[in-house]
């Protein structure tokens, strides 16, 4: 194939950066550019450009065209991720309005003497979204009360902030029911365990150092007093029981199903909420993944189009011609993968759209699909937590009535677990 039709059998995906870009530089925000509505036009794009049966050369009928795109769409991996999705969606809004979030805080905040809050708010949204795997669920519910802090203690709100997005993305780049593990794993094909050791490899160390500073931040800090409530023990179970069983080996779908008959049976016991309130807050929590289950089927059908014409056997070609090691393949995956969300600003898309060149990239150069995983997961989130653009930071910036710039400056784990991978992939033997 030669350049201009590789381009053009790519021109789905740039054609999808672009007016994602272009939309949301003349509406002046990025999260209102309605994603849902860009991919169905790129994907109607892609409809139209493929036009010609590759093996009889002949005019490719329409319906022809929607059955190829249909098979992307409903690939057998790509099914297994909307099933996590659903179940996962159910059991972040049934623990969440079951107290659980709540809970999780207090447990951290009430061993943690004044002089810790930083390193408190930074345990704190990291349990939490390790638990129910979305950072922006996270910092909406912790960022409420590390605003509340840092007014009370004097402290910079804008630090208080950032050690829980800081936090919150730890969680998202780890829990096994986060949708950027599903996607990351599922795009590699291999077990959620096998990424997570390889993630936790660059996180803990990433983690640990940025507890060192929160630390030493804190001993400037002036003396005040943390209250919080009584610590609902149970309520956190959940939580724990998704961590534990994970680890174990059980397969997520089985351990979210049962992770959400914990939840109603806690919650219920507990007079949180009715057996109807429990069925509610699912129904609630599966609606949240409907565009995220939707624009996850499209980039299904894209990708199937992509390949059909070629477009991803040119890519890796062009890749194969500038990478001359494992090493160069590492950081072609880490560039991509970050590219992508730059211009998408969603990680989660990011990964969609350039997990299975990376996989492909991966068996070529003798890289393990679990560190391809791994790559994919960290450098999107990475790039995610440190757009201004992104949901992470407008969300927790418009919580905290602070200017979302002003926050970049104190996100210590972010740049940290950056450092972390990025000295790994340029210096250390690649597996």
């Amino acid at each position: 194939m030669n350049r201009r039709n590789g381009l053009l059998a790519l021109s789905p995906m740039l054609l999808l950066i672009l007016v994602f870009v272009v939309i949301g530089i003349l509406a002046g925000d990025f999260y209102k550019v309605p994603m849902l509505v860009v991919f169905i036009l790129v994907a109607a794009y892609a409809l139209c450009l493929t036009r010609i049966d590759r093996h009889t050369k002949q005019r490719l009928p329409l319906l022809d065209r929607l059955a190829l795109f249909s098979r992307g769409a409903g690939e057998r991996n790509l099914l297994q991720m909307i099933w996590i999705f659903v179940l996962a969606g159910a059991f972040a809004e049934s623990a969440k309005q079951m107290g659980a979030i709540d809970a999780m805080v207090n447990v951290v905040l009430d061993v943690m003497p004044p002089s810790l809050v930083l390193v408190g708010l930074f345990l704190s949204a990291l349990g939490v979204s390790l638990g129910i795997g979305t950072s922006v669920g996270t910092i909406v519910a912790i960022t409420p009360f590390a605003a509340a802090l840092a007014a009370s203690a004097s402290i910079s709100v804008e630090m208080s902030v950032a050690a829980v997005i800081g936090g919150a993305l730890f969680g998202d780049n780890l829990s096994f029911i986060s949708d950027t593990t599903v996607a990351a794993t599922q795009t590699q094909q291999i077990p959620m365990r096998d990424k997570f050791l390889a993630n936790l490899g660059w996180a803990l160390p990433a983690a640990l150092i940025t507890t060192v500073i929160y630390v030493i931040l804190g001993l400037s800090l002036p003396e005040h007093q943390v209250t919080t409530a009584a610590v609902q023990w149970l309520h956190i179970v959940p939580y724990l029981f998704v961590i534990v069983a994970a680890l174990c080996g059980l397969h997520v779908l089985v351990v979210l199903f049962l992770a959400n008959i914990l939840t109603g049976i806690i919650g219920v016991a507990t007079g949180t909420f009715t057996w109807l309130g429990w069925s509610a807050a699912m129904t609630a929590g599966v609606a949240n993944m409907g565009e995220l289950i939707l624009i996850s089927m499209i980039a299904g059908g894209l990708l199937e189009m992509i390949k059909y014409n070629g477009g991803i056997t040119w890519l890796i070609y062009c890749l194969r011609r500038h990478i001359r090691s494992s090493r160069g393949a590492s950081i072609a995956i880490a560039t991509l993968v970050s590219v992508v969300d730059i211009c998408t600003a969603n990680n989660t898309i990011a990964i969609l759209s350039v997990g299975h060149i990376s996989r492909d990239i991966a068996d070529m150069y003798g890289i393990s699909r679990r560190r391809a995983a791994s790559i994919l997961d960290t450098y999107s989130c990475c790039t995610q937590g440190m757009l201004v653009y992104g949901a992470q930071l407008l969300m927790a910036a418009g919580i905290a009535a602070v200017n979302p710039i002003h926050i970049i400056p104190f996100l210590v784990y972010p740049l940290v677990l950056f450092a972390v991978a990025t000295f790994s992939l340029v210096f250390l033997r690649q597996t």
